[in-house]
């Protein structure tokens, strides 16, 4: 307690930490009020059946990550998915189009054009989604809670929903930018924190009623999750070393290498963004649904927005695996590293440089990156068991890398970055031991 303390100190002297941290809260205190704020037009006190849709199933996963914006007919509703939606067609666009893998190479100028791009991207999105949300308020409230009708409400609440998400997207970059941490990564953070103390009483409510062991059964959750959570920080940290041997070289009357490092290979090295993406994708079919209007989309949309269904959950397994191995391969390239441990004198024992060094770095990343997927897949579904367990819905989203992994991972994150203004400024960081491992690249 007394190191707890004396750390809040020492941030507190640090003024530009001080600034940031100040300013991140600030905004992400801007984006919950802006939660609740409803789209003019609509009754707020007849939103009833709006908040019972969205209290389970895809929708509900939906609405946690809004942080309650969505069932709220918010001006926040769409949050920030439609955008993370964009950045997964641009950067298979990155892999697929030369224009876009030109721009990759371009350094600032060509990252502030796709970044451009991507947000006219988004806009795209947010028009048919919009369109969608409205269409289902239409069937979900009744009309008295509707002041206006037609085109006089349609069409300026598909300007204000994307507008709205827009600048949810602009707080997100104004956190990176101004803040600590990853803003897009806090923001959903953030909504899914806002859901936790009401999802715990609900639960704790529902097992007190309970005949018979309730609060046994209560007790027992908590220490499964807490395993769950322990299993996520080691698939969050988990690494492993490769050793590299660096050749004596004589510059001058200095001698340089001659020593063994390690190049640290995550097990995830993807960290959360494949739940992420994985989320955004299994989002189309609703949206597809609402702007075609069609029952036979209705069937297929009904089946993979089932959250304890077997195709929702199969299909979520895969899309996970997938991407795990997607972004893991934008993130680390094997090439680049062997080139550089080249020009600096390196080699893996045992590894002839060039090629063969490519290929082996490629192997091992293969290799770790198999369990590390599947593990995350399963974690990912793991909210689908948890409610065939009897465990109320708002509470088993939890138990699942849809939210224990986005809270580990963002958490990780952010303390790294604060870790880091501390020492360097020569103050102790956060852990008495060690140093805290973030996720790389710091998520969206």
């Amino acid at each position: 307690m007394k190191r707890f303390i004396e750390t809040l100190k020492n941030i507190y002297k640090i003024e530009d930490l001080r600034l940031r941290i100040g300013t991140t809260l600030f905004l992400l205190l801007i984006y919950r009020l802006g939660a609740f704020v409803s789209l003019p037009g609509i009754d707020p006190a007849q939103l009833q059946n709006l908040q019972s849709q969205t209290s389970g199933g895809l929708l509900g996963l939906i609405n946690m990550f809004s942080g309650g914006a969505f069932g709220q007919a918010s001006i926040f509703a769409l949050g920030i998915m439609p955008y993370i939606s964009a950045s997964i067609v641009i950067q298979l666009m990155g892999i697929a189009v030369p224009y876009f893998q030109r721009l990759q190479k371009e350094g600032e100028s060509g990252r502030r054009k796709i970044n451009q791009i991507t947000r006219y991207l988004t806009v795209l999105i947010l028009i048919p989604q919009a369109s969608a949300y409205l269409a289902n308020l239409n069937v979900q409230l009744p009309d008295t809670a509707f002041a206006m009708t037609g085109v006089w409400f349609t069409i300026p609440s598909i300007v204000i929903l994307t507008a709205g998400s827009m600048f949810v997207l602009w707080l997100g970059e104004r956190i990176t930018d101004k803040g600590i941490g990853n803003g897009i990564s806090l923001i959903i953070m953030i909504g899914i924190i806002a859901r936790l103390p009401r999802a715990v009483v609900q639960e704790f409510a529902s097992r007190i009623n309970q005949q018979g062991g309730g609060l046994v059964m209560f007790l027992v959750e908590f220490v499964i999750l807490f395993v769950v959570f322990m299993a996520s920080i080691l698939l969050v940290q988990g690494t492993r070393r490769i050793p590299v041997q660096y050749a004596k070289r004589i510059v001058g009357n200095k001698q340089y290498g001659g020593v063994r490092q390690y190049i640290p290979l995550k097990v995830n090295a993807a960290g959360v963004m494949p739940i992420i993406f994985a989320q955004a994708i299994m989002m189309v079919p609703i949206t597809i649904v609402g702007v075609a209007n069609s029952e036979n989309l209705r069937g297929v949309a009904a089946a993979l927005s089932n959250i304890t269904g077997l195709w929702y959950n199969l299909l979520q397994f895969l899309l996970v695996v997938a991407f795990t191995y997607f972004y893991t391969a934008i993130t680390i390239n094997p090439t680049q590293m062997a080139e550089d441990m080249k020009k600096n004198g390196g080699f893996i024992p045992g590894v002839k440089p060039g090629k063969r060094t490519v290929e082996f770095l490629d192997t091992v990343m293969s290799r770790i990156t198999l369990p590390g997927s599947i593990f995350l897949g399963l974690v990912t579904i793991l909210p689908a068991f948890a409610m065939m367990m009897g465990i109320n819905q708002s509470f088993a989203y939890f138990y699942g890398g849809t939210s224990l992994l986005i809270l580990v991972g963002v958490v990780l994150d952010t303390l790294q970055q604060i870790e880091s203004h501390l020492l360097m400024r020569h103050y102790d960081g956060l852990m008495q031991s060690g140093r805290i491992k973030g996720r790389p690249g710091g998520g969206m």
